[in-house]
Order: C-alpha cells, then structure tokens, then sequence
C-alpha cells in the first residue's frame, strides 16, 4: 500500500510544473469545493464482504486553507437494499447514515513542491472523525462515534471540475449495536468506503506571483556598496593619517613649550639707524652725528652689545668707485665709533655692500645701516 502511495505521489509529481517561491494568498471567498459523492460500502470483517455490500451516496463542503492543509464536512447515507421476508430491514430507505469533519493534506504538494500551473493529477490523503447512525427495523436505532481515515485521487477535469476516486475506512469506534462493544480501532467494526466525486472547485486557488529578476540591479548596487566603501577606507586611511600628523604637531608643541622662553629686551634706541652721506663722499656731516651719537650711547649702555655697518652708494658714477665708496662709508661710521666714542672695535662690525636699492629715492641710498644686536 505504502508503494502504492508514494507511486501515486510520483505520478502527480511527474504530471505538475517546476514550484515557485512565492504564493499569493487567496481571499476567504477562495478555495472551496462543493462535491457530490457515490459509491459502495461493504463491512471489513466478519461479514461477507460483497454480500453486504451496498451503494452509498454523499455530499461534501471543503475549504483548502494552504497548498498543504485543508478542512470540511461532509454526509454519507448507505441505501437499504436487503429485504427480510420481502419487506425493507430498516425504517427508512437508508441502512445507516455519517455525518464528520476532516482534514486533508495534500502529499503532491508534500513531496513534490506546490506547482504554479494547475496538476491534472493530485493525492490527498483524509483524517475525520463524526456521527454514525443505523437504522434498525426490528429494535433500538444505534448511534455512534466513527472515526476515518483515506485517501484521495483527484483528477483535473476543467480549471473549476474535476473527479476524485476516494478508498476509505469508516469505523465504529463506541461499537454500539455491533455485539463488540470493546472501544477501539477493530476492524470488526469498520466498513470500507468506495466512492467516486463530481467536485466543484470556486475561486482561482493557489496562484503564483512572479518574481522579477534583479540579479542586474543587484549587481550594480553590490558595486555601488563596495564602491562606499573603498571610498570609506581611504577616507579613514586619510583621518588616520591626519590624526598622526595632528600626534606630532601636538608633541612638537608640548617639546616647545617645555623651552624656557627667549627674552628680548627692549631698549630706548630703534634697532636699526641710518647715516646718510653726499654724492661721492664718505665724510660723516654734522647734521649725521647725532645718528653716531645714539649707536654710540646704546653700545655704551649695553656693554654685550654688537652692531653690524653695511655702506652703501648711489647708481651716479663708475660700478668700481662705488664699491669702494660703499666699503669706505661703513669703515667711516666704524671709525667714528672708535675714535670718538671708544668703542671696541670687536663689537663693530662693517662692511661694503656696493650699490643700494633700498630707497625709491637715489639720494637716499648713499647710506650706512646700523644693525644693532641686542645683549
């Protein structure tokens, strides 16, 4: 039987389209089926199984709530077909009636993957439990609980009709009426079901929603994230890279600012004093002295002081006489210093720099400058 099944199972399988991974839900309205059921009932054992055997009729509603599992209900009525002295066994036309729930789960879908396109061919397999009653002409009617359990064949007729062949076992769990009233699954007690379904499907069912293909825009914004960040890790190489530029500026800081601080001292006398000579000349005049006179007192009052004297001369006249005009203009400031004021002649020191372009002025650049260097 197990060989069977799963043959069967292949079969549906073999018979439907490749599965999908996305399933679009159906409404409540979806998904129903409404079938009208015909076929046999025999007792299992203890009883002759074609002798007792009887037509049934049924009707059943069912909802299919996943591609896997669904529930219903459903009636079964045996027709009364012996007599007993030409008269009918029982009070009505029906020998016994069922009335149940099941549940269904689809072993196609199971084993094979839901398929987007309609199968031809499908097997379920059932589970129910219900109400049985018989029908006794002589005596007490019998009421029981029945439990069931069988399988399904489906087969696809149109998108909304179809046919299922379905073998069943119906047993009579109380055992009222039986003459084996032990409770149980006894298949003394059980009947087997033969029956064949007109069915009705209402709603579009299960349907598929394509997925689109994104592999290329994917693709792209792998590109752009890796992109990001490569841009991210130079960004961070760069911070990094600022961040220990930053270390050793600051260390160079902290290394400064250990240092004591070098003092300048101020004094009453501008650095730098200008004598200025006439054209040709390196005689100091008399409106230039006091000039002297001032380097002199601060080289007097600052006795670690130094000064520098750069001559200098105009562009009027030969590049060789002023060369030598320039050199002879510091050497007369040199020796004013000297001579006059007693300066030592370490703490001087002057040299010819030749032709001046200081001042816009060409006079202004027959000069000597005084640099005075602080203690």
């Amino acid at each position: 039987m197990k060989r069977f099944i799963l043959a069967s199972a292949l079969v549906g399988c073999i018979m439907g389209a490749s599965a999908q991974n996305l399933i679009e839900r159906p409404t409540f309205g979806d998904n129903w089926q409404l079938g009208l059921d015909g076929g046999i009932t025999t007792p299992l054992k203890g009883h002759s199984f074609f002798g007792n055997m009887r037509p049934t009729v049924g009707l059943h509603l069912g909802k299919q709530l996943t591609p896997l599992f669904g529930l219903g209900i459903e009636g079964v009525a045996g027709i009364n077909t012996s007599t007993v002295n030409g008269g009918r066994s029982s009070k009505t036309a029906f020998d016994d009636t069922y009335l149940g729930a099941y549940g269904t789960f689809n072993l196609t879908n199971a084993f094979c993957g839901f398929s987007c396109d309609p199968r031809p061919f499908t097997i379920d397999a059932l589970v129910g439990i219900g109400w049985m009653h018989d029908y006794v002409s002589y005596g007490s009617d019998h009421s029981n609980i029945g439990a069931k359990a069988g399988l399904n064949f489906n087969f696809a007729v149109t998108d909304h009709f179809g046919i299922s062949l379905k073998p069943s076992v119906l047993w009579n769990v109380t055992g009222n009426g039986t003459g084996h009233n032990d409770q149980g699954l006894d298949l003394k007690r059980a009947n087997f079901n033969l029956a064949v379904g007109l069915n009705y499907n209402f709603g579009p069912g299960f349907e598929c929603v394509e997925c689109p293909d994104n592999s290329a825009e994917l693709s792209e914004l792998n590109g752009r994230v890796n992109a990001l960040r490569a841009e991210v890790d130079g960004r961070n190489a760069a911070l990094a890279a600022a961040d220990a530029k930053n270390a050793e500026l600051t260390a160079a800081l902290a290394a400064a600012n250990a240092k004591p601080a070098k003092v300048i001292k101020e004094n009453n006398l501008e650095s730098v004093r200008y004598v200025f000579f006439k054209i040709g000349s390196s005689v100091i005049t008399a409106d230039q002295q006091p000039n002297i006179e001032m380097i002199a007192a601060y080289l007097n009052n600052h006795p670690k002081a130094t000064v520098q004297v750069r001559g200098y001369a105009s562009q009027d006249g030969p590049a060789e006489l002023n060369e030598r005009l320039a050199k002879a203009r510091a050497e007369s400031v040199k020796n004013a210093l000297i001579k006059r004021y007693k300066i030592d002649p370490k703490r001087i020191n002057a040299e010819g720099e030749g032709i001046g372009h200081m001042f816009s002025e060409e006079s202004w650049n027959r000069v000597s400058i005084c640099t005075l260097d602080a203690e």
